[in-house]
């Protein structure tokens, strides 16, 4: 690899409160030449049984692939004479800082811009990859193994060339294209495109590139190219007798294609590394499109004219809210995150030109959506391996993506049946909270008892032990607790993490679980093999090593002795922050890692709650089933996880990092496939500063509730300041709101079982942007948080900002029935119009189908209860 330059900046204690962007990659361009002596002005390739890739020489050339079905319609398609592969070879200096991390580029030793095609091939069976004509084809590198390709769904097109430095002026006439030569003086490389059929409705495509060649290049004609090309056919099938399969293996070749009406050569100081670490694939966009997903995303829906990154952290505190961010950011190294960071980002997108592509692995990738007429994805890595998939609405691209990384389970019935108390303090401040919810009349399902372990207090706030058993003295009588809510058919849920705390302080221990994990050897590693001490929030941890084979069966044990209390759910929290330069135990590049962390993170949980499933599904009331959420992750996340919730949100009105941005996670994390998600109710952080305080108003938790009233889990938090926040049992205002909105919740129990049933097969989330029903109405896309619908039945127009008492509610096109008002029975029947609705507390804008059999039985639900 280039140089890697890792900074660590836990410890800084006075840090810019306003950081510059990172540097990056400069957006690539180049041209594209075509020098296959084969091709023709234009032709149709065969990708499989139900794809074709179009190629056309107009305009410099270009590629388009689409569904033999809709043959017009271009699923992906390159720029008219612009080079599609690029790469590079960059100096990279990563920053961390207590979970949060930044990615920059410092010194681009190489950039390959331009490029050549020539040779398409079309491999229709697995014999041709053995007679193939260019012995260079990467077999080996591109990831396959004998199995793997006799498994392809032939044919398959293979698409090679170079890409090389060498600026070069487009010829003006196409007969130029064939007067190419073939000269010395500039950096190559290799690189082979191959594109197959991954299912009816998916191509997968992979670019690999050979290594740089910096050496002297001998001149070539083309006529010495055209018999060159043919002594290497006579070759490798002399090679393929021999050697079979073993022998597709790039070579390093020691000449180039350039143009000869080149008018400028960059010179280039060959660097170390003979590996590229950068990629680059360019294709076209229009300029109206719409591109949304990439996972968990908090400050927008749609990422036109935008640089995504995608790599796995803290999501910050205030992420450019001002004046939190600010301090943020002064005392800690980039705490504050900004627009882009999450905990939950993915490498995948849907636009609404019902395009859609995801990328397969776990490098460190860009998405370069700021020009209007391209997209560029820029990886940290010397391939590429993703799919392009197929699909005639936003709900079919979702199913078809889902389809492939996985789709959460049902969730037990229980944890959708009424609110989840979180709450803190010990058994004895559940029993008089119990009493107390019981006067009011609160459907529970749960409690959710994160300070199970003890707590401590930091700088942070009020923190927990991280040694994952019970502080039999803050929870007395936990076992005859858990007995005695079960009794009334209320669950009991806890908290861990992926973490583990020195506690030679914690009085109240009977396991050191860190110093038994440290002798049994699978805790991360540092560069000098001793367990890795993780700065985390107020104090340092050390990070179980998921990667050890020992780890698994030592975790699910510390499952297995909380669910044999009776716990039946628990907070799977963290997973975002494994340090880029850990020794893991599998040898594995830890950058890599780290953005899969988070999905071993989720898989073990997930292992275990499968496995006692299992075992216990013969005499086990079936509503007896465990259940976990978390915050954390990556693409196939979604396969692992349960349920899913937002992380840290401020406790604010603000737009970023407030109650605002939990409605764009929300959503954006459903149309990337997160189908179960909610957030803290009333948010989480709190800061009590001189000059800069957020508390949580009890204005903020009630219009909080009536918001997460309406999302997969109602469940609430105290935050990380308890005591500076308006909780649910601060007063009879509150408690009376809670116990009304929890009611609310449980009058669409109906139809969230039909929504959670609905995930569980197609993927589709409980809460959705208006995108996913209604594409073509240019309206809905410009929508964040306003407004959106539970299933296809129920709009919501929540209420989120401070001291308003109506809010703006929009009705889309392409609806047949008209939307009815809950509250007052009002009918909306224009289509594509906006109507202020008066919204006071108690009452926030919720729509019903009129005369639908859902909200006929919503509202006859809210009428039993004396709702409305």
């Amino acid at each position: 690899m280039s140089s890697l330059k890792i900074t660590k900046k836990h410890h800084r204690h006075l840090n810019n409160p306003f950081p510059s962007a990172p540097k990056s990659l400069p957006f690539i361009q180049g041209t594209l030449f075509c020098e296959s002596l084969t091709l023709t002005s234009h032709q149709l390739f065969p990708i499989g049984k139900d794809f074709q890739l179009t190629w056309q020489s107009r305009n410099g050339g270009l590629l388009s692939v689409s569904h033999r079905s809709q043959p017009d319609k271009s699923l992906w398609s390159t720029i008219p004479g612009q080079a599609f592969v690029s790469a590079a070879l960059a100096e990279t200096e990563i920053q961390e800082s207590r979970g949060s991390f930044v990615v920059k580029n410092r010194e681009v030793q190489l950039v390959c811009d331009h490029q050549t095609i020539e040779d398409m091939r079309v491999i229709d069976h697995f014999d041709r990859f053995l007679d193939a004509t260019d012995p260079d084809f990467p077999l080996g590198c591109v990831g396959f193994d004998h199995i793997d390709v006799k498994k392809k769904d032939f044919p398959v097109l293979i698409i090679s060339g170079r890409i090389f430095s060498k600026k070069k002026k487009q010829p003006q006439d196409s007969t130029l294209i064939k007067n190419m030569t073939l000269t010395e003086d500039c950096t190559y490389a290799r690189y082979w495109v191959l594109f197959d059929q991954k299912s009816s409705n998916q191509v997968e495509f992979q670019v690999r590139l050979g290594k740089p060649n910096f050496g002297r290049s001998q001149s070539i004609s083309p006529a010495g190219l055209r018999r060159r090309w043919v002594m290497r056919q006579k070759l490798g099938q002399l090679r393929k007798k021999k050697l079979g399969w073993r022998w597709f293996f790039p070579r390093p070749r020691n000449y180039v294609a350039v143009s000869s009406a080149e008018d400028e050569t960059v010179g280039m100081k060959p660097p170390e590394s003979t590996e590229f670490n950068r990629i680059c694939l360019t294709y076209s966009s229009e300029k109206s499109e719409k591109f949304y997903g990439f996972g968990e995303q908090f400050s927008h829906m749609n990422f036109k004219g935008r640089r995504v990154p995608i790599f796995v952290q803290e999501q910050g505190i205030g992420r450019g809210d001002q004046p939190v961010t600010f301090a943020a950011n002064l005392v800690s190294h980039r705490a504050g995150g900004d627009w882009s960071t999450t905990y939950a980002p993915s490498p995948f997108y849907m636009t609404s030109k019902m395009r859609s592509l995801y990328l397969e692995g776990y490098n460190y990738s860009i998405f370069d959506l700021t020009r209007h007429d391209r997209v560029q994805i820029q990886i940290h890595d010397n391939s590429i391996q993703g799919s392009l998939v197929h699909g005639n609405s936003p709900t079919e691209l979702l199913e078809h993506f889902t389809g492939t990384i996985g789709r959460p389970p049902e969730l037990p019935e229980w944890i959708i049946s009424g609110a989840v108390v979180g709450m803190q303090g010990g058994t004895d401040m559940v029993h008089h909270v119990w009493d107390e919810l019981r006067a009011y009349d609160v459907p529970i399902s749960a409690f959710w008892l994160q300070d199970w372990v003890g707590h401590r207090e930091t700088f942070i706030g009020s923190q927990l032990w991280w040694n994952w058993e019970v502080d039999s003295t803050r929870y007395w009588g936990w076992q005859q607790l858990i007995k005695d809510l079960d009794a009334q058919h209320i669950r009991v849920m806890t908290y861990c993490n992926p973490c583990l705390a020195p506690t030679d302080e914690n009085p109240n221990r009977r396991k050191n679980m860190f110093e038994e994990a440290k002798r049994l050897g699978i805790l991360v590693r540092d560069k000098n093999g001793e367990p890795y001490m993780v700065p985390n929030t107020a104090f340092d941890v050390g990070m179980l090593d998921l990667t050890h084979p020992d780890t698994e069966s030592w975790f699910k044990q510390i499952l297995q002795d909380m669910v044999d209390d009776g716990i039946r759910g628990w907070m799977a929290d963290f997973g975002e922050g494994l340090p880029v330069d850990a020794k893991l135990y599998s040898g594995e590049d830890p950058i890599v890692a780290h953005n899969r962390y988070p999905e071993l993170w989720a898989k073990i949980n997930r292992e275990f709650v499968d496995e006692w499933k299992s075992n216990h599904e013969e005499g086990e009331d079936p509503e007896d089933a465990l259940v976990f959420f978390m915050r954390a992750g990556f693409r196939d996340s979604p396969k692992w996880g349960m349920l899913f919730w937002e992380g840290d949100q401020m406790v604010s009105w603000q737009v970023n990092d407030g109650i605002k941005s939990a409605v764009v996670g929300l959503l954006s994390s459903g149309l990337s496939g997160y189908a179960f998600n909610h957030s803290d109710t009333g948010g989480y952080c709190a800061v009590s500063l001189p000059l800069i305080r957020y508390q949580r108003s009890e204005e903020l938790l009630l219009r909080w509730m009536e918001l997460n009233a309406f999302t997969t889990v109602f469940r609430t938090h105290e935050g990380n300041k308890p005591s500076c926040n308006s909780q649910f049992y601060s007063n009879h205002k509150t408690f009376s709101h809670f116990a009304r909105f929890a009611k609310v919740y449980s009058a669409w129990k109906f139809y969230r079982i039909q929504l959670i049933k609905e995930a569980a097969q197609k993927g589709l989330p409980v809460c959705r942007h208006l995108f996913l029903h209604y594409p073509e109405d240019d309206n809905v896309h410009k929508l964040t948080y306003q407004q959106f619908l539970v299933g296809t039945e129920i709009l919501v127009v929540p209420v989120l900002d401070k001291g308003k008492n109506n809010v703006k509610a929009y009705f889309p096109v392409g609806e047949s029935s008209p939307w009815q008002h809950i509250w007052t029975g009002k009918l909306y029947t224009n289509q594509g119009s906006e109507s202020w609705v008066e919204s006071p507390i108690g009452q926030p804008a919720v729509f019903v189908k009129a005369g639908s059999l859902v909200g006929e039985t919503f509202l006859k639900n809210l009428r039993n209860l004396n709702i409305v």
